[in-house]
């Protein structure tokens, strides 16, 4: 990719209190890292974030490992996957010593971002009403499954339970097979980036009005959000929603065909683009002029005739003889790629969308770089994913901690 100057890191002199586990807090507080932000993520001191603990896979140790990281398990794959450009450091902010210091933190911090349940962090003295006696001009995050009111604002979040609550999962896999999760947690995915978007939006609002503010951001809401059109079909017209696996319930065809040796997404949206389908890709110009199929209405109509049209030409050849086929008519299509040809695809390769960073721990490992380029350019990745507590000393010694004090605390488990 032929960058140009890009831009200097926005976020350079923001500092982020970073108490959130797992993936919706992480994926926020990394793209705000990402953006030059000095995330400091504290966690618990034993075992720290969840999913350093979700292993296999996991990257290899290297022999010359820090000394101090060496009773760690090996740097889980979904730990690194998130956690990118910032620093870690442990806390047991339940004893009055960690709260201390966690006060220290919040005191010189422009954002807090946590997602515990509603309403636990204030019983430990760290609510936004007590953090707002310590900083007035600090954003404060909160990320939670329900939000900070209503009959569920205490219940846990978990993403798998919300596609299901919240209407994704009910749309999602075959008709006649039950409902299914998306392949990736995409509502916590989602939520993550509402959050780093409504802190980008705080953070313009405190140079407007010079005071912080409370962010109640839920998993809840958006995944609701995320529902768009199948929302508006069911607000406007009262249309309830039902699964169609790949298709479209509204185009034909619009969907996933088999071919000799894997599978095609075909998107015929428009009569003029399935009169090319027909004409040049299948070579059967009189389907385009049949009256079951010549409108997508008729198309709609007599799907499942015409889906077995193209299906059985479709497997007459395997996918390299189609996609040649395809090429330069207009008609929208793709190959379904498993993970490995996602990451050989020509434009991922020329894109660089793929980062190699040194890790203390792991060596050089391979990591999904920021997804955004600025006048041409991508933001740096500064720091690999942190071990362990990496940053603990460090940190403290930024506070004042001096190193017999640290000592002390590293020694009590406090830190």
């Amino acid at each position: 990719m032929p960058y140009g100057p890009g831009i200097p890191p926005p976020l350079k002199d923001i500092n982020i209190l970073d108490l959130t586990r797992v993936l919706a807090g992480p994926t926020a507080t990394m793209l705000l890292a990402d953006l030059g932000a000095d995330v400091i993520k504290v966690e618990e001191v034993l075992r720290g974030d969840d999913t350093r603990s979700w292993h296999p896979p996991s990257a290899p140790t290297i022999q010359n490992a820090p000394v101090a990281s060496a009773h760690q398990p090996p740097e889980s794959a979904y730990f690194l996957a998130v956690n990118r450009n910032k620093r870690s450091m442990t806390v047991n902010f339940k004893t009055p010593e960690g709260l201390a210091i966690i006060k220290k933190l919040v005191e010189r911090a422009d954002v807090l971002v946590e997602n515990f349940v509603s309403g636990k962090l204030a019983t430990m003295g760290l609510g936004y009403e007590d953090c707002k006696k310590i900083n007035d001009r600090l954003i404060y995050a909160s990320i939670t499954g329900y939000g900070q009111t209503g009959p569920y604002r205490t219940a846990a979040g978990y993403d798998v339970i919300i596609e299901g609550e919240a209407g994704l999962m009910h749309i999602t896999g075959e008709p006649d097979r039950p409902p299914a999760k998306v392949g990736v947690a995409a509502t916590d995915i989602a939520t993550g980036l509402y959050a780093h978007g409504a802190i980008m939006a705080a953070l313009i609002s405190r140079q407007q009005t010079g005071k912080g503010v409370w962010i109640d951001c839920n998993l809840f809401e958006s995944q609701l959000a995320g529902l768009a059109n199948i929302a508006s079909n069911y607000l406007i017209a009262g249309q309830e929603a039902s699964r169609h696996g790949t298709a479209h319930p509204s185009i034909v065809p619009y969907q996933v065909f088999p071919c000799k040796d894997g599978f095609l997404m075909i998107g015929a949206g428009n009569n003029k683009q399935f009169k090319i389908l027909a004409e040049k890709v299948l070579e059967d110009p009189a389907l385009a002029n049949d009256p079951k199929f010549a409108t997508n209405d008729a198309r709609v109509k007599h799907r499942t005739e015409l889906i077995q049209i193209i299906t059985d030409v479709l497997t007459k050849h395997d996918r390299e003889f189609w996609l040649e086929r395809f090429a330069g008519l207009g008609v929208p299509f793709g190959p379904i790629n498993n993970i490995e040809q996602t990451f050989k695809h020509p434009q991922a390769v020329a894109r660089q969308v793929t980062v190699e960073v040194d890790h203390a721990r792991a060596g050089k490992i391979k990591l999904v770089g920021p997804a955004v380029a600025y006048n041409g350019r991508k933001m740096d990745v500064r720091l690999p994913p942190p071990w362990l507590s990496e940053h603990t000393e460090e940190i403290m010694e930024e506070l004042g901690y001096s190193s017999e004090q640290i000592a002390d605390l590293r020694t009590r488990a406090i830190i």
